[in-house]
Formats: structure tokens, C-alpha cells, sequence
């Protein structure tokens, strides 16, 4: 709920109350540890980015009330894998692994949205021992200071500077305060790569099949989002800038010409945008009396879709962890260190496997495209390496 006067010292104080954020706030609420989100915003600002969450990244957010029929999501039953110029493809089913959905696709501004108003609103569980999540809106943390037994927060406030102490700070979002911490090193890997999104409208209905297509030129997604489709489309800076200069018919028949065979094509395109990609990782997940979560722990290529779920599986396993933790020992070396440990297959395996696919696809190598194209075939036809790899599209690994 929201909080009218900030305290003097929490358990936890989250700094972020976006989805991974607020997820993790009102786990702990329901655990019944102290916790305060902090959050910049006010109101959550127009933004044209979709989601795809995998169906455990739903029920893990419908567990806390972050997940209702209102946002409009769109279910993934099937994904289609091919490569351009080659006969490899394989196609992942929701039904072959017994889910409903392998995922669904949402708006991050409805769902960023959601959050606010959850954090605002409090628990859904009601537990003896739960108590509200706070928030603390339009309120920026600007410094943190890490002694010994506790963390030190410098607050702006709309109604000025405020200090307050906690046990334990978490980083659900990246900037200034990530830079700042001297025994963290963050990793930044340019791809010299910009990703192109649009909303573009099949000729016919999609029925909840997604598509991600490795081209020559770079890899593209589509994401069925309403009616329509969400476009991720890979390319050089050079070629991101060409494509966003081609009218709305030009740009069309470029996607459908590399979807042929496909899709039936295309009818129109919406506005376009683009932004550089870059791999960012930390040489450690925590330090003294802090914690990285979410894109602060962790910012991926979109190619694969994984890097929401692997921030919202970061969450859940903190929430776990401190909630058999006692108060005095959240913020202990040896909890963080336990985290970071229950964290390393999962963000390792994704953040390899997602970096991997673009140096494995990007090379036009004639040799190279034989031997993915037979990688491809060889997973669609062996069901239980298929469906293997599906679950850990879904779970994560476990």
C-alpha cells in the first residue's frame, strides 16, 4: 500500500516497482517481512514493448495478483523455429508438454501498470503473519551508503531528502546506483546490433502461433499480441536505419518475404522503432548488504524472450530464500552468497544459451547454416529432446 510516511529502517527496501519488483515486494509482504518499494514513477508512461512470459512466469505472478483476465494477454500455444534458406524448423506445442499455454504475450505498459496498483492495494494472500508491501512512489533513491550490520539509504522525496536504514537492499533495476557499488563489476558486450519493433497484421489469424525466423540478415520474432503480430527483428545499425526510412508497403513486403512459405503475409504495419542491443552481466549478483534482481542483475538479447521470465525467477527464489531467512541475517554475506549460488545454473545456462544463439545463427557460412539446419531437424524429430527443451523454455533450468 502506499505509504504515507517513509519509516526510519525495513527489512528489505526494493529499489524498482516494476514487475520484478513488485513481485518480489509482495512475496515478502506475504512472508511477513518488512519490505519497501521504491519507485521513480508516478504513473506508468506509453511504451511499445510486448512481453512474452512463459506460463510458470504467469502463475508465479497470478500468485500475488499480477496476472488478470484485463490485460489483454494473448496465448502462445505453439512456436515455430526455422531458418531462412534451409529446410531445418522445429515447432514447440504448449499440448505435448500437457500446459495450456507455453506463454503469453502482454503489453509491458499494462503490466508495469498492474504493478503500481498492486503495490498499492497490498497482499492477496491473507495470512496471520502478512503484512502490506509499501511503496514509496515519485521517491528516488540517490545514494546507499553499506555498513557492517545495515544499509543506509539516501531518499528524494517530493517533500525532500529522507534516510532510512534496511537490511538489505535489493536492485530490481539498473542505472546510477548499480555503477556505484565498488565491489561490483558489470560487464557490458555491444552486439552492434539495433532491434527493430513493430506492430504489424496478418492476412490471416495467427491461433496463437509465434515465430522466430534466423535470417541471413538477423533473427525476427513474431509475437502474437491481440490480433495482431509483435515484431522483433534483429539487424545492423546500418540496416535498422534503412528499414525504418521504407514506407509502411515496403516494409511489409520485406517481413513477408522472408516469412514465405510461412505466413500468408501481411496487411500493415504500425509505427516502428528500434534501440542497440547489448548483453550486460555482473561479475557477482550480490554484494555487502545488496542484491541484484531483474535487468540489474542481468540484460539479454530479445532473440530467445528470456530475459523478463529469468528476472521474475530471480525474484521468486529471493522471496524463498528470505522467507525461511530470520530478520537479522537477510542482508548476512552468507544468505546473499546461498542466493547467488541458487541463481547460478538458471542465469547461466539462459544468459549462455541466448548469447550462444546469436553468434551460432550470425555467421552466413554454407557449411555452418547445413549443420544448424540439421540441428533444427534432429529436435524436431526426437520428442523427448523437443519437449526437453521446451520445459526449460517454460521452467527455466532446474
Amino acid at each position: 500500500m502506499m505509504t504515507e510516511r517513509l519509516p526510519e529502517h525495513v527489512d528489505v527496501a526494493i529499489v524498482g516497482g516494476g514487475p520484478v519488483g513488485a513481485l518480489l515486494a509482495l512475496r515478502l509482504a506475504d512472508a511477513g517481512i518488512d519490505a519497501l518499494a521504491i519507485e521513480a514513477r508516478v504513473t506508468t508512461p506509453a511504451d511499445p514493448r510486448a512481453l512474452a512470459l512463459s506460463h510458470a512466469s504467469t502463475e508465479a505472478l497470478a500468485r500475488v495478483g499480477l496476472w488478470h483476465d484485463e490485460l489483454g494477454a494473448t496465448a502462445i500455444t505453439r512456436v515455430h523455429v526455422s531458418q531462412a534458406g534451409t529446410l531445418g524448423r522445429t515447432e514447440l506445442s504448449a499440448a505435448e508438454i500437457g500446459l495450456p499455454a507455453l506463454g503469453h504475450v502482454v503489453p509491458y505498459s499494462r503490466l508495469a501498470a498492474l504493478a503500481l496498483e498492486r503495490l498499492k492495494a497490498g497482499p492477496v494472500l491473507k495470512r496471520p503473519k502478512a503484512d502490506h508491501a509499501t511503496v514509496a512512489l515519485g521517491t528516488t533513491v540517490t545514494g546507499v551508503d553499506r555498513l557492517a550490520r545495515y544499509a543506509r539509504l539516501s531518499l528524494a522525496t517530493p517533500q525532500g531528502i529522507h534516510r532510512l536504514t534496511a537490511g538489505l537492499v535489493v536492485l530490481a533495476e539498473g542505472g546510477q546506483l548499480l555503477a556505484a557499488l565498488d565491489d561490483v563489476e558489470q560487464s557490458v558486450k555491444p552486439y552492434d546490433q539495433h532491434a527493430i519493433l513493430a506492430t504489424i497484421t496478418p492476412a490471416e489469424p495467427h491461433r496463437g502461433v509465434a515465430f522466430e525466423r534466423f535470417a541471413d540478415d538477423g533473427p525476427m520474432a513474431l509475437l502474437p499480441n491481440g490480433d495482431d503480430y509483435t515484431l522483433v527483428w534483429t539487424q545492423t545499425p546500418e540496416g535498422a536505419e534503412a528499414r525504418l526510412a521504407l514506407s509502411d508497403a515496403e516494409f511489409v513486403a520485406e517481413v513477408s518475404q522472408r516469412f514465405a512459405g510461412r505466413i500468408a503475409g501481411f496487411v500493415k504495419v504500425g509505427p516502428r522503432a528500434s534501440w542497440p542491443l547489448a548483453l550486460k552481466t555482473l561479475d557477482s549478483v550480490v554484494g555487502r548488504r545488496v542484491v541484484m534482481i531483474g535487468n540489474a542483475a542481468q540484460t539479454l538479447h530479445p532473440v530467445a524472450g528470456q530475459g523478463l521470465n529469468l528476472g521474475l525467477r530471480d525474484a521468486a527464489t529471493l522471496a524463498e530464500l528470505l522467507a525461511v531467512t530470520p530478520p537479522a541475517q537477510l542482508g548476512d554475506a552468507a544468505t546473499l552468497a546461498r542466493y547467488a549460488a541458487l541463481r547460478r545454473k538458471d542465469a547461466g545456462r539462459v544468459t549462455r544459451f541466448t548469447d550462444g544463439l546469436i553468434g551460432w545463427f550470425e555467421s552466413p557460412n554454407p557449411l555452418l547454416k547445413h549443420v544448424r539446419s540439421a540441428g533444427l531437424l534432429a529436435l524436431d524429430q526426437i520428442g523427448p529432446l523437443r519437449r526437453g527443451f521446451a520445459r526449460k523454455m517454460v521452467y527455466g533450468a532446474r
